[in-house]
């Protein structure tokens, strides 16, 4: 791998090469990433969609669009500090090319800005709901219907590959999606490979999958633009290991925090295992003036954040090698001096938040919609493609969106796009569509 390769403003439908000298300095090309993510109306629905707490009706507990902003904020500042350190270690990049410590903060924020746009509603449950439906529910029935991948999509159904779908999938008027520049798509990859074949390792790579069938193509082309296919072996894109720590640093430190505050975790037991990260830079006689638990908090978070954003870099460049050679095979941060202090963290946060009863049983709820949902589009665009669809599918139908337009498609692509639609719905929505279609709201 280069960096010349890594770093490449291409975007899909370029006929000409894009040069990094000729780029306009005031509104760089991996900067318009970032907008074109922002003001997509995939990003914005975030707003209502689950982070900790689904449908919450705390104020303060953040959503997914709040989680992606700040994960987008600790990866520029990652970005930018590796970025420099990597000029400075191959000073013909900005010599010779013109990159800036800049363009890495802006790939790795933008990455992190999408990191969870193709997330359906209900948090992970709602993959999981999915996947359920297509293992085990009325979904299983086309396992004799599709291929191996295909179905394996079906079964594993990730978030991380539908969001790949949202930002590369072409339709009227979006020819190439969001067409951002293949820098960023690479850095978005955090498991580059299909659902198959699954070979269980220790490499992080493998935890997940990140590419459904309906986007190989695109995927190919990125990768191979980048240089991240070596002997016929997909390698994870080096920014795509930053993308991952800002998103560790962010849920492990600011979920935690929501807890905290929501009362699911006794402050005076949660602040010890804050403090635990950030003795080397606290300020003793500061933390004691705060006089209420928001503040304190706040501050042990922001210190915590910034104890471990340089963490990260020095890990990073310590392995820059082994990355660039695709054969660093751990997320950064479980390379940190304060891997004890975050397992900590992450334990106590499973036990008092991810597995709370209020979380339990709204996830319940998400799992009961989300099936039926599948279950009456599925259906329903089924009967109409096999000729035989009745009046009431013919009015479900019309509830589909002119932009997930999926008649006349094959069965995978039939059944990963009605997926694809019920993931791109807010909580809300969701709700909303469940109570409207079950004849519970008029």
């Amino acid at each position: 791998m280069s960096w010349e390769q890594l770093l490449s403003l291409k975007r899909q439908g370029d006929q000409t090469k894009r040069i990094r000298k000729e780029e306009d300095e005031t509104r760089l090309g991996f900067e318009v990433d970032y907008d074109r993510i922002i003001f997509s109306s995939e990003f914005r629905s975030l707003q209502d969609k689950t982070q900790v707490i689904p449908l919450s009706d705390n104020d303060f507990v953040h959503t997914r669009l709040t989680h992606s902003l700040e994960v987008s904020v600790v990866g520029r500042s990652l970005g930018r500090k590796v970025g420099t350190k990597i000029l400075s270690k191959y000073p013909h990049l900005k010599a010779i090319h013109g990159y800036q410590a800049n363009d890495f903060g802006a790939i790795v924020a933008s990455a992190s800005l999408a990191h969870d746009i193709g997330n359906p509603p209900f948090g992970h449950s709602g993959e999981k709901s999915i996947g359920q439906y297509f293992r085990k529910g009325n979904g299983s029935k086309f396992l004799e219907d599709l291929t191996k991948k295909e179905y394996q999509d079906l079964c594993d159904y990730e978030g991380n590959a539908n969001g790949f779908k949202i930002l590369t999938q072409s339709r009227i008027g979006r020819e190439g999606g969001l067409r951002l520049s293949y820098a960023t798509l690479g850095a978005f990859i955090k498991y580059p490979k299909e659902s198959l074949p699954i070979r269980p390792t220790n490499n992080v790579c493998d935890k997940k999958f990140g590419i459904f069938q309906s986007e190989l193509q695109i995927f190919n082309d990125v990768f191979n633009e980048l240089g991240l296919i070596i002997n016929k072996k997909t390698i994870r894109h080096p920014l795509a290991y930053l993308v991952e720590a800002a998103d560790d640093i962010c849920y492990t430190i600011i979920d935690f925090e929501d807890g905290i505050n929501l009362g699911l975790i006794e402050e005076e037991f949660a602040l010890e295992y804050l403090i635990n990260l950030v003795r080397d830079s606290i300020n003793t006689s500061k933390y004691n003036s705060l006089t209420n638990k928001q503040d304190r908090v706040s501050y042990l978070r922001a210190l915590a954040i910034n104890t471990l954003i340089n963490e990260v870099v020095e890990i990073f460049i310590a392995n820059e090698e082994a990355i660039l050679q695709g054969v660093f095979t751990s997320a950064l941060l479980d390379k940190s001096k304060f891997s004890a202090q975050i397992n900590d963290i992450i334990k106590l946060s499973v036990t008092n938040i991810y597995q709370s009863r209020d979380v339990v049983e709204k996830e319940i709820a998400g799992y009961n919609i989300i099936n039926k949902l599948l279950d009456i589009f599925i259906i329903s665009l089924n009967n109409s493609e096999n000729g035989n669809a009745s009046s009431y599918d013919k009015l479900i139908l019309k509830l589909l969106p002119q932009k997930f337009n999926l008649r006349g498609a094959n069965l995978y692509n039939r059944l990963i796009g009605v997926c694809h639609y019920i993931s791109s719905m807010s909580d809300t929505q969701a709700v909303m569509t469940y109570k409207k279609i079950s004849g519970n709201h008029f």
